[in-house]
């Protein structure tokens, strides 16, 4: 029996990258997986909500591609609404969008020379779209009886990375984590934040260059070259949200910070390759 055969969930920015490698693993474990977006259509990069539910499918759980830009709360809204018109409650939600290919091209660049709109960029589609996809979830999730929430973030939360406004994007979701799961406890939902290492995304795989000897790397400034090969696959954050989802004793980690690889540690799980 899959482990989270009937639970309901969604996936918020789950196209491409992590948030597709998470609603990938949670329809594996045998989830029925909202999968939210703007890509409808193919365009610079690979990866659609339609391609990702058709996935999560194939995979054994259900999915269903919902068309939603998350700088419109009342898209958000609408989200939930048809969740619980559908199921009546939610088990897990996933945050995850994040505005990656409009943050890429200020990356390492100080806070000056970007134009002051990067900061409501990320701190909007990032950290605000996360809050208000919880507003609107909580009441699903207290229905459910005992719920997750994930709040996708990084190691930029605390160390320098990329540039100002992201690690300040970042460190806002650890705090919004840690303060949700003290109101979110009486009700049996426990909230994380999710650090990934270093992913092989689609849009990390146009930045990669091959070498000689046919290895795709990154070069990252101030850090140097950083082998693909060694990166984490997207779906290795899927299957620490799917394992955090499956464990009865979830409240254990609520209002923490966990990382992909102590997950695995935890709970016995390899990388997708």
């Amino acid at each position: 029996m899959k482990l989270l055969a009937g639970k309901i969930a969604v996936v918020t920015g789950a196209s491409r990258g992590v948030g597709k490698g998470i609603a990938l693993e949670l329809g594996a474990a045998g989830a029925t997986v909202y999968v939210t977006g703007r890509s409808e259509s193919a365009g610079p990069l690979p990866g659609t909500i339609g391609e990702t539910a058709a996935e999560v499918t194939r995979l054994g759980g259900t999915g269903v591609a919902v068309r939603c830009d998350h700088h419109d709360d009342d898209r958000v809204a609408a989200v939930f609404a048809r969740v619980r018109d559908d199921h009546g409650r939610l088990d897990v939600l996933v945050n995850n969008v994040f505005s990656a290919p409009d943050l890429a091209r200020w990356l390492n660049r100080p806070f000056w020379e970007l134009p002051v709109s990067a900061w409501d960029e990320v701190l909007g589609i990032g950290a605000r779209s996360h809050y208000v996809a919880s507003v609107f979830a909580a009441p699903l999730l207290f229905a459910a009886g005992r719920g997750l929430g994930v709040n996708v973030s990084s190691s930029g939360a605390v160390s320098y990375q990329q540039n100002t406004v992201y690690g300040v994007g970042k460190a806002a979701v650890d705090k919004m984590t840690a303060d949700m799961a003290v109101e979110l406890k009486p009700h049996d939902v426990a909230v994380v934040s999710l650090w990934p290492g270093l992913v092989r995304t689609e849009l990390l795989a146009t930045a990669a260059r091959f070498t000689e000897d046919g290895r795709a790397v990154l070069d990252i400034p101030g850090a140097g070259e950083f082998d693909l090969g060694a990166a984490e696959s997207p779906r290795f954050a899927g299957r620490g949200v799917a394992a955090l989802a499956a464990d009865p004793g979830v409240l254990e980690h609520t209002g923490q910070v966990r990382t992909t690889a102590g997950l695995a540690q935890r709970y016995g799980f390899p990388d997708a390759g």
